[in-house]
């Protein structure tokens, strides 16, 4: 699996948090950072979107995290997740810049999934995917990492 992003995730705590995630994932989840373009906003959009998807395989299953995406349960996404690694495709997420996706990668994706309707930091962002994936791996395992419904 691979985590592709804009931007580079500098030292500190978000960073700290990510790797505890990576190192708790199997398979793995790779971080592949593309930089973050300049110009006027649409020209970044694009620019970004062409690193994005030059970071897939071809035949990847791509995964973009956008605001007009789908807003899955962890019981949902846990058991999409373990559809997609049947299928074989190497699973890629992708995160934008703070511009945003480009359409060529929104056409692109095979899922477009959201973390709600509040605005995320990008590079927190990253840190609540790899949560989600290792909790979607909790639950497909049968380990009571997750805790389903609400305490009386």
């Amino acid at each position: 699996m691979k985590l592709i992003a804009v931007g580079r995730l500098k030292d500190g705590a978000e960073r700290d948090l990510l790797t505890r995630y990576q190192k708790r994932l199997r398979p793995k989840l790779d971080l592949v950072e593309v930089p973050q373009a300049k110009g006027a906003a649409l020209e970044q959009k694009r620019r970004e979107a062409d690193s994005l998807l030059a970071a897939c395989p071809d035949n990847a299953f791509i995964v973009a995290l956008d605001e007009g995406g789908r807003n899955l349960s962890s019981t949902e996404f846990a058991a999409n997740l373990q559809n997609w690694t049947v299928s074989g495709k190497e699973i890629c997420f992708l995160i934008g810049g703070a511009e945003g996706l480009d359409s060529a990668v929104t056409h692109r994706a095979d899922l477009l999934i959201s973390f709600g309707s509040m605005t995320w930091p990008h590079m927190l962002v990253r840190v609540l995917l790899a949560e989600q994936i290792f909790r979607a791996q909790c639950i497909n395992n049968g380990h009571p990492y997750h805790r389903a419904g609400r305490p009386d």
